[in-house]
């Protein structure tokens, strides 16, 4: 049985938990889609852009002492994106509106990534 479905149904409970989220996404640390739903973004885009990104966020904790990367927010004019470590091998990318809630939206968001995490670090039953 692939995971796909219950990843996916871990994005549609955030975006019913977190009001203005508009979609969210999972890849791999290494820029490939495992699930998303991203009604007007093109995943594969994105999901090669997270991986650059957390890439980038991973040496900035690293140079500072910070510790592994967990977390990385971006304001832009329009809203925010925000990325989460989910486990040892993805990530869950989270778009949302400028009227969101950050604190919920991390919240929620951070919930979700420690169960994807299981969900993608559990191997498969055989």
């Amino acid at each position: 049985m692939t995971i796909e479905p219950r990843i996916r149904e871990e994005l549609h409970t955030l975006r019913d938990q977190v009001r203005h989220f508009q979609g969210g996404m999972v890849a791999s640390v290494d820029g490939m889609v495992i699930a998303h739903d991203l009604p007007d973004i093109e995943p594969d885009g994105l999901a090669a852009l997270t991986a650059a990104a957390i890439g980038v966020a991973k040496r900035l904790t690293e140079a500072t002492g910070q510790g592994d990367f967990e977390e990385s927010l971006t304001r832009g004019a329009d809203g925010y994106i925000a990325a989460y470590s989910a486990g040892r091998r993805a990530v869950l990318t989270a778009v949302a509106s400028p009227d969101t809630n950050v604190g919920r939206l991390h919240l929620q968001a951070r919930k979700a990534a420690e169960r994807i995490g299981a969900l993608v670090d559990t191997p498969p039953r055989r």
